[in-house]
């Protein structure tokens, strides 16, 4: 499967659309939500500094992103 968005950015699109749908879910659903902002929050935090990533994971397994580097080389 080819995509043009590289891993990378598809983690940032995924990361920015769980922290809107958390705001969302918080304002509409329940304020305990919130709580799933802070998840998003802390896991790109650690993200930064060790460079492990859950959802880089499955979505380079299911779904066949790649990162901008392997992209640029082919």
């Amino acid at each position: 499967m080819s995509h043009k968005m590289s891993l990378e950015h598809a983690v940032d699109a995924f990361a920015g659309f769980m922290v809107l749908l958390s705001v969302v879910l918080t304002w509409l659903v329940h304020p305990a939500f919130v709580w799933l902002t802070v998840f998003v929050g802390v896991n790109l935090f650690q993200q930064s500094f060790t460079g492990f990533c859950p959802a880089a994971i499955v979505m380079r397994r299911l779904f066949g992103f790649r990162p901008a580097a392997d992209m640029a080389a082919h």
